[in-house]
C-alpha cells in the first residue's frame, strides 16, 4: 500500500493500514512533514513510544546525509518528496504496489498524480481525496476506463480487474458525525448514495424496563460515560465500550447506555413554527409597509361602498369612480350631492396619503432583489439554533447537512472570501462575518440562545477558545469542536466535561473519522459511512457475499460475530426478491429474518468494526501464510 499526503490524514491513513489491517506502507510525504508526530491506531498504539525514537532518530540522521532516503518505520517505510512525480512513485514502488491513496489537501494535485500512477500501473486500486462531488464522478469513470482499455478489455468496469478507482471526500465522510453531535438526541447519521443510516445514543434503562433494540443494537457504551471526569469511552478493558454486541451480552448489560440502529428513513428536528419557507409577497414587503397597504385597500372599498350608498350608482361604476377620485383625474363634483362632494374629497385625501406608500413599496422591493445575494442577518427573537464556526470544507458540508435536517443555523466566518459564503448566500443562512475571538462576535451569533456550538475552523485554538467563552456565557450549552490531535482533542473533553457535568461536550478529529473510510476503500471494498462510538469508529459497508467463506452458504444469525460485523441489510441491485408473505420487494430489504441463507450472489450492508472488516477480508490471513 502506497499513501501520499501532506497533511495529518496521510499519517493516519497510514497508521490504520498498518495498525488494523497489517499492511506493508510506504508513506510518502512532503520533506517537512517528517516532523508530523504519528497517530496511533490499533495495534500499533503498544508500541508508540518506541516508533516516535525511531521517527526522531530517523530526522536526525536525515539531517546529516546525502540527502533524504527511504527509512523503514516498523512495518512502513517513509519517502520524502516535495511533489507526487513519477519518480517518486517509481522510488515508492508504485508499478507493484496494490493500492495507492493521494490525500493532498489540493485537488488538482490529486488528479495529476492519478493521471501518472494509471499510466504507470493499470491494474493499481486507485483511492482520491477530492472535495468536489461531482468531478470526483467524471474523474472516477475516467481514470477506471483507462485501466479497463490498458489492460486489454474495451468494455466493462476496470473493478473487474481489481483496479477500481474511488473518490472520497474527508469532508464528506466527517460532516454526518459532526453535524449529528449537534442534534438534539445526539443522533449520529450515515448518508451515502442516497442511503441514510440513523443510529442514537439511549441511556441505561430503569430497573425492571426493558431497552428497546431498535433495528439493531450496535454498541455499548462504556462505563465510564457518564463519568465527568472520564475520557470520551475507555480504550480497552471490560468498562470500554463494545461494538456489535450478541444478545446475550445486551441482556446482560446493567448500567450501559447503547447505541441502536432506530431507522434507515429521513429523521431530524424541524425549524420552529413560523420559520418555514416565506411567501413571496411577505419576502418583498415588510410587515409594517403590508399592513399600510392593507389599510389603503380597505380604504378605498370603503369609499367605494359609500359612494354606492349616496348615488344609488352600480357597484362596479362608482369604484371606478372612486379609483379616478383617489388619483385626481376625475371632473370636480360641482353641482352633486353634498355626499358626493365629501366623498370625492376623501377620496383625494386618500390619494395623498397613497402615494409615499406606494413609493415605500418600491424601493423596498428594489432593496429586496439587491440584498437577495448579500448575507442575512441573525433575525431577531432567534433560539434554539446551531452556531457554526467557520465556512471552509468542512464547515460547508456541516451547514449542508444541518439544513438536510432543517435544523436552523447561525455561521460564524472572518473571511468574506471562504468557500462556504456562497453556499450560505444560496440557502439564505444567516451569516456574522468577524472574528470570532472578537469580543460582540458571538453575542451577534445569540449565542445565548442558541442550542449547540459547533466549532469547525481549521485553528484548533480559534476553536477551544470559542468554547471556552461561549461556555463562560451559556454553562448549559453544547458544544462540539474540531481538533486535530487525537490527545489534546481527549485532554480538551477530559477538562471541559469536569468542569460542566451537566452540559453536554463532544471532541472531534476529521482524520480520526475519515481514515477508516479511506483504508476501506484501498483494501477494495464499499465503505457507506462511520459512526463514532466514544472513542472508537463502527464502519457500515457494502460487500458481496461470494468469495467470503464467512458468509456465503450461512444464514444471517449464522454470519453475525459478536465484536466483528453484523448483516444489517439485503441489497438487491434492483431484482425482485419475494418475501414469505409473497410480497415483492426491491433495493435494500432491511428486515432479514436470521433464518436467511446468503447466497454467493447476494450483497449485503453490513456494521462492522475495522478488524472485522480486515479479517473477513482475509489479508491478514493470506499475509502470514505467504511469510
Amino acid at each position: 500500500m502506497v499513501v501520499c499526503g501532506d497533511d495529518g490524514l496521510a499519517h493516519r491513513l497510514a497508521a490504520e493500514l498498518r495498525g488494523v489491517y497489517g499492511e506493508q506502507v510506504t508513506l510518502v510525504v512532503p520533506p517537512s512533514e517528517r516532523t508530523v508526530r504519528l497517530p496511533v491506531v490499533g495495534r500499533a498504539r503498544s508500541a508508540s513510544a518506541l516508533l516516535d525514537r525511531v521517527v526522531s532518530a530517523a530526522v536526525n540522521r536525515a539531517g546529516g546525509a546525502n540527502g533524504p532516503a527511504p527509512e523503514p518505520v516498523g512495518n512502513q517505510q517513509v519517502i520524502e518528496a516535495a511533489e507526487p512525480t513519477e519518480a517518486a512513485f517509481a522510488e515508492a514502488g508504485v508499478e507493484r504496489a496494490a493500492a495507492l491513496a493521494l490525500v493532498y489537501d489540493d485537488d488538482e494535485t490529486n488528479i495529476r498524480a492519478a493521471l501518472t500512477a494509471r499510466r504507470l500501473n493499470p491494474r493499481l486500486r486507485l483511492v482520491l481525496r477530492l472535495y468536489n462531488r461531482r468531478l470526483g464522478q467524471h474523474i472516477e469513470e475516467l481514470l477506471d476506463q483507462a485501466a479497463a482499455l490498458a489492460m486489454g478489455g474495451t468494455t466493462g468496469p476496470a473493478a473487474t480487474y481489481d483496479a477500481s478507482t474511488t473518490v472520497l471526500s474527508d469532508a464528506d465522510t466527517a460532516a454526518p458525525a459532526l453535524a449529528a453531535s449537534a442534534i438534539v438526541g445526539t443522533s449520529k447519521v450515515v448518508q451515502t448514495d442516497g442511503l441514510l443510516l440513523r443510529a442514537v445514543e439511549r441511556p441505561p434503562p430503569r430497573p425492571g424496563d426493558v431497552a428497546d433494540p431498535g433495528l439493531a443494537t450496535l454498541a455499548l457504551l462504556s462505563e465510564t460515560s457518564n463519568d465527568p471526569a472520564g475520557a470520551d469511552g475507555s480504550e480497552s478493558g471490560d468498562q470500554g465500550p463494545r461494538l456489535l454486541p450478541d444478545a446475550a451480552a445486551v441482556r446482560d448489560a446493567t448500567g450501559r447506555g447503547t447505541v441502536v440502529l432506530e431507522q434507515v428513513s429521513y429523521s431530524g428536528p424541524v425549524l420552529p413554527a413560523g420559520r418555514g419557507v416565506v411567501p413571496p409577497f411577505a419576502s418583498l414587503f415588510s410587515r409594517r409597509l403590508r399592513w399600510s397597504l392593507a389599510g389603503m385597500v380597505g380604504c378605498v372599498l370603503a369609499l367605494a361602498v359609500a359612494l354606492t350608498l349616496v348615488t344609488k350608482d352600480h357597484p362596479l361604476h362608482a369604484t371606478y369612480l372612486t379609483l379616478l377620485d383617489l388619483f385626481a383625474i376625475n371632473d370636480p363634483a360641482i353641482g352633486d350631492s353634498t355626499g358626493r362632494q365629501i366623498l370625492q374629497l376623501l377620496s383625494g385625501l386618500v390619494g395623498l396619503l397613497l402615494l409615499p406608500v406606494l413609493l415605500a413599496a418600491v424601493l423596498e422591493a428594489l432593496g429586496t432583489f439587491r440584498s437577495s445575494s448579500a448575507l442575512r442577518k441573525p433575525p431577531r427573537g432567534l433560539g434554539g439554533h446551531v452556531v457554526l464556526l467557520g465556512l471552509g470544507k468542512i464547515g460547508t458540508r456541516v451547514l449542508l447537512r444541518l439544513r438536510e435536517l432543517n435544523i436552523p443555523v447561525v455561521c460564524v466566518e472572518s473571511d468574506p472570501e471562504a468557500r462556504g459564503m456562497a453556499t450560505a448566500r444560496r440557502l439564505r443562512v444567516p451569516v456574522v462575518l468577524g472574528d470570532v475571538t472578537q469580543e460582540g462576535v458571538l453575542e451577534a451569533a445569540k449565542i445565548h440562545r442558541a442550542h449547540t456550538l459547533l466549532a469547525v475552523t481549521s485553528a484548533d485554538t480559534t476553536n477551544l477558545e470559542a468554547v471556552l467563552y461561549a461556555r463562560s456565557v451559556r454553562p448549559d450549552l453544547r458544544v462540539v469542536l474540531r481538533l486535530y490531535d487525537d490527545d489534546f482533542a481527549t485532554a480538551v473533553y477530559r477538562t471541559l466535561r469536569a468542569a460542566h457535568p451537566g452540559s453536554s461536550t463532544r471532541s472531534r478529529s476529521v482524520s480520526h473519522l475519515a481514515a477508516p473510510a479511506f483504508a476501506g476503500a484501498m483494501m477494495g471494498r464499499q465503505i457507506l459511512g462511520a459512526i463514532p462510538v466514544e472513542r472508537r469508529v463502527l464502519l457500515f459497508a457494502a460487500v458481496e457475499v461470494g468469495g467470503h467463506p464467512q458468509l456465503e452458504g450461512k444464514t444471517v444469525g449464522e454470519a453475525f460475530r459478536a465484536g466483528a460485523w453484523r448483516v444489517l441489510a439485503l441489497d438487491s441491485g434492483g431484482r425482485q426478491e419475494e418475501s414469505s408473505d409473497g410480497e415483492q420487494s426491491s433495493g435494500l430489504v432491511w428486515d432479514l429474518p436470521d433464518t436467511y441463507v446468503l447466497r454467493g450472489s447476494d450483497r449485503v450492508v453490513l456494521a462492522a468494526t475495522r478488524r472485522g472488516l480486515a479479517e473477513l477480508l482475509g489479508r491478514r490471513s493470506r499475509q502470514r501464510a505467504g511469510a
